[in-house]
């Protein structure tokens, strides 16, 4: 008998279905029963040190909860008095050996001199993009989008409060898509409306009592929730889950084929993939030329951290 062939989503790899061909299926069992919501801001630095934690949270447990990322405004703009005392954080340059402390602990890199040389005057023009191409792309490009903003800031030390910075990013976001108007996109989040969208997500972060990021609120069908202030471990997120679930079983699904991956995310730091395959930093190099086809990648480091591009063909 011929068998029933499938490639599959996870692995990568097309071979014989274990599944049975033609079987029954209940939709409505299938169907998220829980809301996460994730306040967070492109200045943030402890939510890039969170990056590894939340995108496995998402990658294998995804399926259970609709996501939302939600910005909550943590620069306007520097002012005469302190932005954050309780930090020591006075003026712009404070900012620099705080963020360089999170990027040593957390091993997600950040350079942070660009705060001393050329600093970041406020986080809102990166959010109201960030709002605009939600609201006329979709909520997935939109969170590429603020990926490529933290990896700018804090890897490449870049001022994303700069429009030509900003501009770079979103033509690198939609290199490949010719069908999406950036201008349109800019003039969404200069406008008036524009500002509107972020204020509502400002909204919500105070219905939410959310004070600080990054912070992950979880809540169920019936608004019973938890909220959970700062980066934790994952068991912590998947145990609110479960706790707050009204599915019988949280099964996770399996982790995703590395190749596939790194094409989905373009770029990964090892410190991420360490997170998502349950690896030590030392064997990162060999899992990759492993799992990797030389050439559909580039290896390189940073601040003595090694990450992985993929090379678009």
């Amino acid at each position: 008998m011929k068998k029933n062939m499938v490639c599959d989503i996870y692995s990568g790899v097309c071979k014989p279905s274990e599944e049975k061909e033609v079987e029954d299926i209940n939709l409505n069992n299938q169907s998220p029963n829980l809301t996460l919501y994730y306040v967070t801001d492109p200045m943030c630095s402890h939510c890039w040190a969170f990056e590894p934690i939340l995108n496995k949270l998402l990658v294998q447990y995804g399926h259970l909860f609709n996501f939302q990322m939600i910005m909550g405004g943590l620069l306007e703009a520097w002012g005469d008095g302190p932005i954050d005392p309780a930090n020591g954080i006075y003026k712009p340059a404070d900012v620099t050996p705080h963020w360089q402390e999170v990027g040593q602990y957390s091993r997600m890199p950040i350079d942070g001199t660009i705060m001393e040389i050329d600093p970041v005057q406020s986080s809102y023009p990166a959010s109201r993009l960030y709002k605009a191409i939600q609201q006329l792309d979709s909520p997935a490009t939109a969170i590429e989008f603020i990926r490529l903003v933290r990896e700018a800031v804090f890897v490449f030390n870049q001022n994303i409060s700069d429009d030509k910075i900003l501009k770079s990013i979103v033509q690198t976001l939609y290199k490949n898509n010719k069908s999406i108007n950036i201008e349109i996109i800019f003039d969404l989040a200069n406008s008036t409306q524009g500002q509107q969208l972020l204020s509502n997500d400002f909204n919500l972060v105070r219905e939410l009592g959310v004070r600080g990021f990054p912070t992950v609120v979880i809540v169920n069908n019936d608004n019973q929730g938890t909220k959970i202030v700062g980066a934790r471990d994952l068991n912590v997120y998947i145990d609110t889950l479960k706790k707050l679930s009204s599915n019988e079983k949280t099964v996770s699904k399996p982790l995703p084929d590395l190749e596939l991956y790194l094409k989905k995310q373009h770029r990964l730091f090892s410190k991420e993939i360490e997170v998502m395959y349950d690896i030590k930093q030392d064997e990162v190099p060999n899992f990759v030329k492993q799992n990797l086809n030389p050439s559909v990648y580039i290896a390189k480091n940073i601040l003595g951290e090694n990450y992985y591009e993929f090379i678009l063909s």
